[in-house]
């Protein structure tokens, strides 16, 4: 499912128009990036977790030429499932 897929779904649902529903996901998507940027962490009880993991620096490899490379540290998004999506997820098998 894609963003526009996910809007129309929250519209048909909700029985909002387009618009509203826009708004909605777009509000939704934009408070987890903020809270994410500022260090903190999105926790949907029944869902998951949204949250900042840190990577540590590391060496790599230049994939031309070989060279041996510095790979800094940073900073990545990640999604933990929650206990009931899992489970959600597991009965559907």
């Amino acid at each position: 499912m894609n963003k526009n897929e996910l809007i129309a779904e929250y519209s048909s649902k909700n029985n909002v128009g387009k618009s509203d529903a826009t708004k909605a996901v777009e509000s939704l998507f934009d408070i987890i990036t903020d809270t994410l940027k500022a260090g903190g962490d999105v926790k949907i009880a029944g869902f998951g977790t949204f949250k900042v993991a840190n990577t540590k620096a590391k060496t790599g490899r230049n994939p031309r030429t070989g060279e041996s490379i510095q790979i800094p540290a940073s900073k990545k998004p990640k999604f933990l499932a929650g206990k009931q999506l899992k489970e959600l997820i597991k009965s559907t098998v």
